[in-house]
């Protein structure tokens, strides 16, 4: 075994050694710790539905107080994209019960060894080089649109968010069932080797209609913004409603301390990131994707991205809200990791002006308008049968523009053999990095 297969397997053994549904198992023998781990199962519980009582919420504390004494509870982690990705974020958050608001520490496992960071330039080097590899005035987010098609995995996956993305949630309802749509655009985001993804999400484009084919790969429409009924158009929620109800639901909370963690801007560092790793960032970003906190490009002319929300009616809560905006819009790192990947136009100003004056003080309401639809995973939704075939229109209604399904016959052959060849050059990295998640999803379970 050579050296390098050697400190990637000590490194695995380490994270699971600190995997959070190991630490809960082992809390679980031991009567002391088991006890104040139920007991903040149940605050966390009941603080997801309403605010605690006085009485109640000391006594969530002490315990969590308590439990501070269990090391392994403290200093788990999880790994993204495993099968028990949920559950191991559920463990991290009930044994952090008094750090409701806290966003600065990623609850992700960090592979921090030098290798692990050589693979990983690696490999976003051969996407930047895919990338590269263009024809002069050829839409990339078209061409991307066609590799992705003709890898199995990437075009069953991207057909698969698509239908769910814009299939009615009931014959009477204009509305998308927006909790299969996110469910569906993690498992593609998930699943996809990045080589595939992250050309749809980030292909370089430099006119608006490659553009508007880059800005609806995530299917907008549906993925988050709001429609009323019929053809009217709900406003922007406010976005501390939105990191609200994100900060209530495990997954949600932790993709986006996640992305405050990778993709903290530096003026400092080269990168432009703290942590200088411009290809953690992307992933970070990525994973907001298919929560209720999905990002987007603005629009069809410009790298900028944002969330679909808006600061009325913050009142003396506008600083905070703008402060979340400034996250996606004013973020040097995101900025510059987007454009490692090949965009060409002109990075905005550095620091973008803050508007003049706040709107007029109003008492801030927590629970501004943010229709059903907008929080699917609050809600317990039935599945509903589906659709023997996906009527055309439909795409139309919702915002999005099909997979490429007709490859021009001048360039099919050659996308064909570039894409294996690709795919090729990509395997023996790509199995390295999948396998934390591999161990995890089968040798860890069975502790």
């Amino acid at each position: 075994m050579s050296p390098d297969r050697m400190m990637i397997i000590g490194l695995l053994l380490n994270v699971l050694s600190h995997d959070c549904v190991v630490a809960e198992q082992r809390c679980a023998q031991e009567p002391s710790c088991i006890v104040l781990y139920r007991l903040l199962e149940y605050c966390a519980a009941e603080e997801a539905v309403s605010p605690l009582g006085s009485d109640a919420r000391l006594e969530c504390l002490e315990a969590q107080n308590s439990l501070q004494r269990y090391r392994p509870l403290q200093v788990c982690k999880c790994q993204r994209g495993s099968r028990r990705e949920e559950h191991c974020l559920k463990v991290y958050w009930t044994a952090r019960f008094a750090a409701y608001e806290e966003y600065e520490v990623s609850p992700y496992v960090e592979l921090q060894l030098n290798l692990v960071k050589h693979l990983e330039m690696t490999r976003m080097a051969s996407i930047m080089a895919a990338s590269s590899l263009s024809v002069d005035g050829q839409n990339q987010c078209l061409k991307a649109a066609q590799d992705c098609g003709l890898y199995e995995k990437c075009g069953s996956l991207r057909s698969e968010y698509v239908v769910a993305c814009t299939k009615r949630a009931t014959v009477t309802d204009n509305s998308c069932n927006r909790q299969k749509c996110h469910k569906a655009l993690r498992r593609f985001l998930e699943r996809v080797p990045e080589e595939y993804s992250f050309a749809l999400l980030f292909c370089p484009c430099s006119d608006t209609l490659c553009g508007e084919r880059r800005r609806k790969t995530i299917v907008p429409s549906c993925s988050y913004e709001e429609n009323g009924r019929g053809e009217e158009r709900v406003g922007k929620p406010n976005c501390l409603s939105l990191q609200n109800y994100c900060s209530r639901d495990e997954l949600c909370r932790s993709r986006f301390a996640d992305f405050q963690h990778n993709c903290q801007p530096s003026p400092l560092a080269a990168s432009g990131c703290v942590r200088e790793s411009r290809a953690m960032c992307l992933k970070a970003y990525a994973g907001l994707i298919g929560t209720i906190m999905t990002p987007n490009y603005v629009n069809n002319s410009s790298t900028e991205v944002s969330q679909w929300c808006s600061c009325d009616g913050s009142g003396n809560e506008w600083q905070g809200c703008q402060r979340i905006m400034h996250m996606f819009s004013g973020n040097l790192c995101l900025r510059n990791a987007i454009s490692s990947m090949g965009f060409s136009a002109p990075p905005p100003v550095e620091n973008t002006p803050v508007p003049a004056s706040p709107p007029p003080p109003r008492v801030y309401q927590e629970r501004v308008h943010v229709g059903v639809n907008t929080l699917p995973e609050f809600n317990s939704m039935e599945d509903s049968e589906e659709e023997d075939q996906q009527q055309e229109e439909e795409s139309e209604e919702f915002n999005v523009i099909p997979p490429y399904s007709e490859k021009d016959t001048n360039t099919e052959s050659g996308a064909r053999g570039s894409t294996r060849g690709a795919a090729g050059r990509a395997l023996p990295f790509l199995t390295l990095l999948l396998l934390p998640t591999l161990i995890l999803d089968g040798a860890c379970w069975s502790y």
